[in-house]
């Protein structure tokens, strides 16, 4: 008969013997220790090429991770596919953008970009934005406004300034007697707009606020806003105040009936609940949304599918097929799936193609658990244990062929920055780990343990100066891949592999022909 697979994801768990600021390597860690030295094993890449980003400079994320492990494939994501439609110029020849910027040219309104504001390629890339205010000014736009988002998560803390700078000076160069280009308002990624998994509306709320209306702390420039708030907080980029732009008390920037909005990031789940906001009709309830100005408003992205969020977008998202999961309902077989709600979305959504929907309601079972909202390194361990439970609970319910889960502390403990907490991190990982390889092996299931990418692994960094700095943003490492099967071994090839092979892995580990289209499996 066959077997069961238990997939572990230890999200930002990466592998390298390099120890500056590796709180994997500093945490005490006997569970993966000991699976290191008894089973099969190797690292895979998690970044650039293998996970259809541009190159292998970029760094990958939970998205586009769990787009490879769920399907097998590599497909051109976010910034490459992004980076193709501005070069192609097809991005300036969808319907979206010529009805936006044609309405705003018209009607001489102001035409609104809203993203982060970072060339770190995970949510957004700065240069994408200064293509179109660029392409906006050629076709008529007379007035642009800008709504940064600083980033200091997926690029170095307090690099907010370098990419001001690039901005204003384009800004400069657009400028005339027929363009006028502005900073409009802006804060820290985690403190507005970007919350994700609707976990913390207030957080949606406070960007609306100071985006649409106009309404927060003034300031005569960004320049002023981030020094200022950095002086007053201390806090690193993602964590600043919202902050408003004002010229003779009024904001420069709120959005007004007739203007057009544009959504620049193309990661989806930070993107979504600012989506709603703008789409929702007045069935919406999730926060007072004050005097709703009537724009037209689109996302880079429609960054989800099922739901259609948002109506508008202006690329159209990779269009992935045979997943692992159609691949497993189609030979009947019933999974299982779990996280808490900072990484639920990935192990579901994500993992089956950017899909909401399941391929089957009768096979596929999910579980949430909601995430606590707070600042993670409060809390380091966060959910870990409730997730081990769950999963246990399906082992020895003997119902599933399939069981998934990620544990979210090393990336979402490691991008806030502190090294003690995401050490503690790391070690409730592996305690939660010791619990279902116990429960693995006495069920008779085969362990498969591995991660989307990295972080917690290098969470320190010199910079151009060679001091040592803080580093919140994922690494470049690759990540581990184990196989544990009581007493059988499974032999690995040798080669370079990537998240896209894990699945043909798991397809053969359970006997069954993955889809032709698929990576190779990495079994012997």
């Amino acid at each position: 008969m066959m077997k069961p697979v238990v997939l572990v994801i230890m999200d930002g768990v990466g592998e390298t013997p390099e120890e500056l600021g590796n709180m994997v390597l500093r945490a005490n860690t006997p569970t993966l220790d000991v699976l290191k030295a008894s089973c099969p094993w190797t690292t895979i890449k998690a970044h650039g090429g293998a996970v259809g980003l541009p190159s292998d400079d970029d760094m990958g994320n939970s998205e586009v991770g769990h787009n490879a492990l769920g399907c097998g494939q590599i497909y051109s994501q976010g910034a490459k596919l992004v980076n193709e439609s501005i070069e192609s110029g097809s991005v300036f020849r969808s319907e979206t953008w010529k009805d936006i910027v044609g309405s705003v040219a018209a009607g001489g309104k102001t035409l609104h970009f809203i993203g982060l504001l970072s060339d770190g390629n995970v949510h957004s890339n700065i240069r994408h934005l200064l293509a179109m205010l660029a392409q906006a000014k050629k076709e008529g736009v007379r007035r642009a406004r800008v709504h940064v988002l600083l980033d200091g998560r997926d690029v170095p803390a307090t690099s907010a300034l370098e990419y001001v700078g690039m901005l204003e000076e384009t800004l400069a160069n657009l400028n005339d007697d027929t363009f006028d280009g502005r900073i409009a308002s802006g804060g820290g990624r985690m403190k507005i707009t970007m919350d994700r998994y609707q976990a913390n509306w207030p957080m949606v709320k406070a960007g609306w606020d100071v985006h649409v209306h106009g309404e927060g702390r003034h300031f005569s420039n960004c320049t002023e806003a981030i020094e200022t708030l950095r002086q007053e907080t201390g806090a690193i980029d993602q964590d600043l105040p919202a902050f408003v732009i004002a010229e003779d008390g009024e904001p420069v920037g709120a959005m007004a009936d007739g203007d057009g909005v544009i959504l620049y990031n193309f990661r989806g789940d930070r993107a979504l609940e600012l989506s709603m906001a703008f789409d929702g009709d007045a069935s919406f309830d999730k926060f007072d949304r004050g005097v709703i100005p009537q724009v037209k408003y689109a996302g880079m992205l429609q960054y989800d599918g099922d739901l259609k969020i948002p109506k508008n977008y202006l690329v159209n998202p990779p269009q992935i097929r045979e997943t692992l999961t159609e691949l497993l309902v189609a030979h009947g077989i019933r999974e299982y799936a779990v996280s808490e709600t900072q990484k639920y979305g990935h192990v579901t959504y994500f993992w089956n193609g950017n899909r909401s929907e399941k391929f089957s309601e009768e096979l596929e079972d999910y579980c949430e658990i909601p995430s606590d909202v707070r600042s993670f390194d409060e809390c380091p361990w966060m959910k870990g244990t409730e997730i081990a439970d769950k999963v246990i609970e399906a082992i020895e319910s003997g119902r599933y062929g399939f069981i998934r889960c990620n544990f979210p502390n090393g990336d979402m403990v490691g991008h806030t920055g502190n090294l003690d907490a995401t050490e503690i991190a790391v070690e409730s990982v592996d305690l939660e780990l010791a619990r279902i390889r116990k429960a693995c092996d006495a069920a008779g299931c085969i362990l498969v343990v591995t991660a989307d990418h990295g972080n917690s692994d290098q969470m320190l960094e010199k910079n151009k100066k060679g001091a040592v700095e803080v580093r919140t943003a994922h690494s470049l490492n690759p990540v581990p891949f184990i196989i544990s099967d009581g007493e059988t071994r499974h032999e690995l090839k040798d080669g370079s592999f990537g998240l896209a092979n894990v699945a043909p892995t798991i397809a053969e580990l359970m006997g069954i022909k993955p889809y032709d289209s698929w990576e190779e499996s990495m079994l012997k």
